[in-house]
């Protein structure tokens, strides 16, 4: 279903669906009752956007969307399923007509459904996956309709699956889970345990992509991720979605980490955005996999070159699951330049490569990776004062703004086929090759040396310069 604006509030649209559908059974569904029952027991879940998923019993698809049209345009989408898909107060609202179904393979869509208005409130929840998702609200009375005792799960900080097959049917339902148990601070039963167990081997039929959406929200709405975590290793899931995290199992560190190399990646994850809202997906994957490459390249109590090592590994791991590019591109570049040096005998021009190499818009989100990965360690943190420094020398550069690229040089490409033209070295019609990018690229490091050279006379003798000093 579509984001859906925070400013549309429940009581419009409930309102407006009680008003068109007089004859119907209405009923609120999904995350929404189990968010509102939370929020009754004093435990309220600040991190999900309002969700619109209602159930209209005692009426046909035609007189619902006959219905519905006062309130915009409706359409009967995913037939098998028996949802209408509504338009109305800027968002899009999910209409669903009671159902029951039945398995028919391992995959989501292996399903075999009867949907209708005489289907039962009851059997249309007994096909959701855990209890306490198996709730609705009558919006005429406000009661809950709880057949399956989700509000007791929820007292309780239970997950617990109704039937032990949820998991064969559906293996994403592993991974949901896995989120839900971190996100509402829940212990799943033994049998649940048991069953996730039983459907884990078959996670690697699920569509990468709703794995990665799972992935997504467990790291985005969760504040302690790990307990997501844990649980798939626990049930022998982790193994594979994330193979990368599982080889830092029971790898020990040096002196400078009190946990192992897992469980000091699943901690930095923990601290990484810990307190934030939103939550940053890529501060959080990059904090997770941060140290994925120490088990390859582990030399007694070192663990050389697994930055690079690292960010190889989060790449192939990422892409398999089919992350976005420009994501996968932003966490790679803060795994890779995560053990940056933070001394005070840095130089300024240090301090401008540093910029450079991380790129200006990702500075604080390198230092939110080093704050987590500091506090990870398990130990006392080793001079943070120091560190403080290096990042108010760092935004102070951001704020003088000199030059950290080719694109802020007061010259450009043509500036040095121009050059080139007056040394002789290029004829009239030429119209560029790679010495003019290894020209400007020498400007940047003079500059980032020295900002005062970033002024088009001295740019382009340093050009000269470097054509006439036999640079090719």
């Amino acid at each position: 279903m579509e984001r859906v604006p925070h400013n549309v509030p429940h009581n419009e649209i409930d309102a407006a669906l009680l008003r068109v559908l007089p004859d119907g059974g209405v009923f609120a569904v999904g995350g929404r009752v189990r968010d509102e029952v939370l929020a009754e027991l004093g435990r309220p879940n600040l991190d999900d956007e309002p969700n619109f998923d209602y159930l209209v019993t005692g009426l046909s698809v035609d007189a619902i969307i006959a219905a519905l049209t006062p309130l915009g345009p409706a359409d009967f989408v995913g037939i098998s399923f028996g949802v209408i898909k509504l338009a109305t107060h800027g968002t899009i609202v999910d209409i669903a007509i009671p159902r029951r179904e039945r398995s028919t393979g391992t995959h989501h869509r292996d399903f075999d459904p009867r949907f209708g208005p005489e289907i039962a409130v009851a059997d249309d929840l007994a096909r959701r996956d855990f209890r306490i998702n198996m709730m609705a609200r009558d919006l005429k009375t406000g009661a809950i309709i709880d057949p399956f005792g989700g509000r007791s799960d929820l007292a309780n900080k239970r997950l617990d699956a109704l039937m032990e097959s949820a998991f064969v049917e559906d293996p994403l339902r592993v991974l949901r889970g896995a989120q839900f148990a971190a996100r509402f601070g829940l212990t799943a039963t033994a049998s649940t345990l048991d069953a996730m167990r039983a459907a884990s081997d078959l996670i690697p039929t699920v569509a990468p992509e709703r794995v990665a959406e799972e992935l997504t929200k467990l790291l985005g709405k969760a504040r302690i991720p790990s307990i997501g975590f844990e649980l798939l290793r626990e049930v022998s899931a982790l193994h594979h979605i994330l193979p990368e995290l599982m080889e830092g199992w029971q790898i020990e560190q040096n002196e400078f980490h009190a946990h192992t190399v897992y469980y000091h990646s699943l901690a930095c994850c923990d601290f990484a955005e810990q307190d934030e809202r939103p939550r940053d997906l890529a501060v959080r994957l990059a904090a997770l996999l941060h140290d994925v490459g120490k088990p390859r390249t582990k030399e007694g109590p070192h663990f050389y070159r697994h930055e690079q090592v690292g960010e190889e590994m989060a790449r192939e791991a990422l892409s398999r699951l089919r992350f976005a590019s420009n994501l996968v591109d932003r966490v790679c570049r803060l795994i890779a330049n995560h053990m940056y040096p933070s001394d005070d005998g840095l130089t300024d021009a240090a301090i401008r490569r540093f910029i450079r190499r991380i790129r200006p818009e990702l500075v604080d989100d390198q230092f939110k990776v080093r704050h987590a990965d500091v506090r990870a360690s398990g130990l006392a943190p080793r001079d943070g004062e120091e560190q403080a420094r290096f990042e108010r020398r760092v935004r102070d550069e951001l704020e003088r703004k000199p030059p950290f690229g080719i694109k802020d040089l007061a010259i450009g490409g043509a500036d040095v086929i121009e050059v080139m033209k007056e040394l002789g070295i290029a004829g009239r019609d030429f119209a560029g090759d790679e010495r003019v990018g290894k020209a400007l690229a020498n400007c940047l490091e003079q500059v980032l040396d020295d900002p005062c050279r970033n002024e088009t006379v001295a740019l382009r003798a340093i050009v000269r310069d470097h054509f006439t000093a036999g640079v090719r």
